[in-house]
């Protein structure tokens, strides 16, 4: 890989460990302190939903400020949304507001949205045969800070006695500024990535209803947005399943820590296996590792099943959004790219955000087996999807080459 595009690899991977970083406090705490503010128990849980869809009504609007405005600028403004998010969030608490509580989440989604396109950033700037490595490389600043996440929440959250957990919500915040002034100070946004830059591969857009209909937007689609998607509805219903299932509250969080180890670790290597075997390997190993979470799940509530079942999911889910996004990367041409990933990420947003608020409702009703068994289907026609692409590939004799 370019050495430059590299080192700008590398500083998108810090901004994705302070993303991380701050996104695991969030999901950590939100839902008790949501529990602890709401009037009505019933919306315990929406400020943690608010994450979600916040991310997705802001993807839109945040390709096209990258577009206008340039990276740099325009992941400043999402480091700020966070900063922003947890100051709200620490006088939410203060004042035992709900609602100001439900703003302050809802900042860090905007958050969320902006830092969705760090890996995008990386594969854009990067020569097309490391494109995957460069998505793998911003990817793996999720490591560390997946695993200090939690901790950092739990060793923040008397800082600011007597207001339990407003601590953890000023280290959101200071996170946030972080991501600001590694931006403002390691960050140089490529030439031929920069706002009014001229440079181009000399095609014409296509309209949008023929990029997506395009077999490789649709497989990129499929793993990143059917993926993300099936990963955060279980997610979303293993800690309550893994309580239910008379293991403690620790141990459902320690799962939740290993399911995002296994989320983020492969990415040290899960550019290299997709150059060495090929994205169609790697797309199916990933479904393949997401079904195999579901069968260990159906099959055991044993607790080394909830740990082996989330390690396979957060594999998969790697596997899948490497592979979907080096697609992504690949489905447009220079004049389309804003369009494209506007597209793309708002669609996979919001089909994470119903799916997000549906595993409690599925949980809740059907149980955890149930929620195990959704996931099938959809994993099936992620498969389908794939295969149609490999196949058009093969025809046309270009794997990764927009139509």
């Amino acid at each position: 890989m370019a050495t430059s595009a590299m080192r700008q690899a590398r500083v998108l991977a810090l901004c994705q460990a302070l993303y991380t970083a701050a996104l695991s406090v969030d999901l950590t705490l939100t839902g008790l302190v949501g529990y602890t503010l709401a009037p009505d128990k019933a919306l315990a849980t929406l400020p943690f939903a608010l994450i979600t869809v916040a991310s997705a009504l802001t993807a839109i609007a945040a390709a096209f400020l990258i577009e206008r405005f340039g990276r740099r600028l325009a992941f400043s403004l999402g480091g700020l949304a966070c900063a922003l998010g947890g100051v709200v969030s620490v006088w939410a608490i203060y004042t035992h507001h709900f609602v100001l509580f439900c703003v302050g989440t809802a900042l860090v989604g905007v958050f969320q949205a902006f830092a969705r396109f760090y890996r995008l950033a990386a594969a854009d700037a990067a020569p097309a045969p490391d494109k995957p490595r460069a998505i793998s490389a911003v990817l793996t600043g999720g490591v560390v800070a997946a695993v200090c996440g939690p901790a950092i929440a739990a060793w923040s959250a008397d800082m600011m006695q007597p207001l339990p957990f407003a601590g953890s919500y000023a280290v959101v915040a200071v996170f946030g500024v972080l991501t600001m002034l590694v931006l403002a100070f390691a960050y140089r946004e490529p030439a031929s990535l920069a706002a009014g830059s001229a440079a181009s591969d000399g095609l014409p857009a296509r309209p949008l209803g023929e990029i997506v209909r395009q077999p490789i937007f649709l497989a990129a689609f499929a793993n990143n947005g059917i993926g993300n998607a099936v990963m955060m509805f279980v997610m979303t219903a293993t800690p309550i399943a893994a309580v239910a299932c008379q293991h403690t509250i620790t141990q459902g969080a320690q799962i939740i820590e290993w399911h995002l180890v296994g989320m983020y670790a492969p990415s040290f290597f899960s550019g290299w296996l997709l150059q060495r075997f090929g994205n169609p390997a790697m797309l199916a190993s990933g479904i393949a590792l997401s079904a195999l979470a579901a069968v260990v799940a159906l099959c055991s509530t044993a607790l080394p099943a909830f740990y082996l079942a989330l390690l396979c999911l957060g594999i998969g889910w790697n596997f899948m959004f490497v592979g979907g996004t080096t697609l992504l990367a690949g489905s447009y041409r220079t004049a389309e790219r804003a369009r494209t990933q506007a597209t793309a990420e708002f669609s996979a947003a919001v089909l994470t955000a119903l799916a997000t608020l549906a595993a409690g409702q599925v949980l809740y009703h059907w149980g955890w087996q149930a929620v195990n068994l959704a996931v099938l289907p959809a994993l099936a026609l992620a498969l389908v999807i794939t295969l149609r692409w490999q196949r058009h590939a093969r025809r046309v004799g270009a794997m990764a080459a927009p139509a």
